[in-house]
């Protein structure tokens, strides 16, 4: 019996017939011919359908396993990073060994871009891929939770809504992450926070720290048992972020009425806006492992800000943003680590002008947090 079917990656021996399930999923076709002919009327659109099957088949004709699927998404990545960024540059992957099973706890400004941007960074450093964690609640299809399973994705239980529920759900979700870590020898990506980090303020939740530890058994302490994941903080930095418009008004809609309700679809929209919108220079950056001397999840959840916040590459934006909200002469942190940029102060501020008045100083914050957090952070060491 395998407890963890229904949430796990595929394995090689199931690709073929998912693959085959894929290419007569006529929701999917339909998906493939709205995105490319999306200018053509309905009734046409159905008739192309046979010509999206064939396109489809002739992409995925050589994937027979995980590693020839990933072989195709990096070709993917690739045209995007050239198409939509002004390039990807990464550091502290010289810290860590190439085929040792590391927990990747990252924060998180994109739904998918995150993981898939670590991802690619240690696939052309020649590291293991990671295992990488999805919630339920984007799976609204079952070939997009197909699609997801074959890139190494694995389902959090997100829906669960009943006390006993979650609890079960959190509880199986560490068991996993755990037989990754350790019987299969897989890395594995987690965000540090459930949800995005709208208003560009990078914390890490207790919780996740929490969730990891119920699984940690009674042969390991808590410090020990977190030396034992390999947890690596990973700090990502857009100079641009797609969403910033949706989110400043996410964010306006919030202040105004208290809370926000999504519609329908609207996290497939963000999916979509943050793969094919421009997002300037992009930056990973990799921390070193976590130690045994943390012996509380508040502990680690500092220990990965610490890292996180140090290491996240500032990016023209973030100063533009900054100087902005705080007037022109504001002091920038000490030794603070920075990305090349590609966009200049007007052409940034114009960018925040084409916002409805009243969302642009949420857009502004969206960066300028990030300055603000490397501030927040040496204020509390100090």
């Amino acid at each position: 019996m395998d407890p963890f079917a229904d949430i796990r990656p595929y394995h090689d021996q199931e690709v073929p017939q998912v693959i085959s399930r894929l290419l007569s999923d006529p929701e999917l076709l339909g998906a493939i011919t709205r995105l490319k002919f999306n200018y053509l009327p309905g009734v046409m659109r159905f008739l192309l359908r046979p010509l999206a099957r064939r396109a489809l088949h002739r992409e995925l004709a050589g994937v027979q396993d995980v590693a020839s699927l990933q072989a195709l998404v990096a070709a993917y990545m690739l045209r995007m990073i050239n198409d939509s960024t002004a390039g990807l540059s990464v550091s502290g992957l010289e810290h860590l060994q190439t085929h040792q099973p590391y927990l990747y706890i990252s924060n998180h400004r994109d739904i998918v871009l995150d993981p898939a941007f670590t991802n690619y960074a240690l696939y052309q450093h020649r590291h293991e891929t990671v295992r990488i964690a999805i919630g339920d609640n984007l799976l609204t299809k079952p070939y997009v939770a197909d699609l997801m399973r074959l890139n190494k994705s694995f389902i959090v239980n997100r829906s669960a809504t009943a006390p006993r529920q979650v609890l079960q759900a959190y509880r199986n979700l560490s068991t996993y992450i755990r037989h990754s870590i350790f019987e299969d020898r897989a890395p594995v990506w987690i965000a540090q926070r459930e949800g995005r980090a709208k208003d560009g303020m990078d914390r890490t939740e207790p919780a996740i720290i929490k969730m990891l530890a119920m699984s940690k058994g009674r042969g390991l302490g808590f410090g020990e048992y977190i030396a034992a994941l390999n947890i690596v903080p990973v700090a990502i930095s857009y100079e641009l972020d797609p969403c910033d418009g949706l989110k400043a008004s996410e964010l306006y809609q919030a202040a105004l009425q208290g809370s926000y309700q999504k519609a329908e679809h609207e996290d497939i929209d963000s999916i979509a806006t943050g793969i094919t919108g421009a997002k300037g220079g992009v930056h990973v950056a990799f921390g070193k492992p976590l130690g045994a001397e943390l012996d509380n999840p508040a502990a680690v959840a500092q220990a990965l800000d610490r890292q996180i916040i140090n290491n996240y590459a500032l990016h023209g934006t973030n100063i533009f943003a900054f100087r902005s909200l705080h007037g022109a002469g504001s002091p920038l942190p000490a030794n603070y680590a920075s990305a090349a940029s590609s966009c200049s102060e007007e052409e940034f501020l114009s960018r925040i002008e084409k916002l409805p008045s009243e969302h642009r100083s949420y857009a502004l914050e969206i960066y300028a947090n990030a300055v603000t957090s490397k501030f927040q952070y040496a204020a509390a060491r100090n």
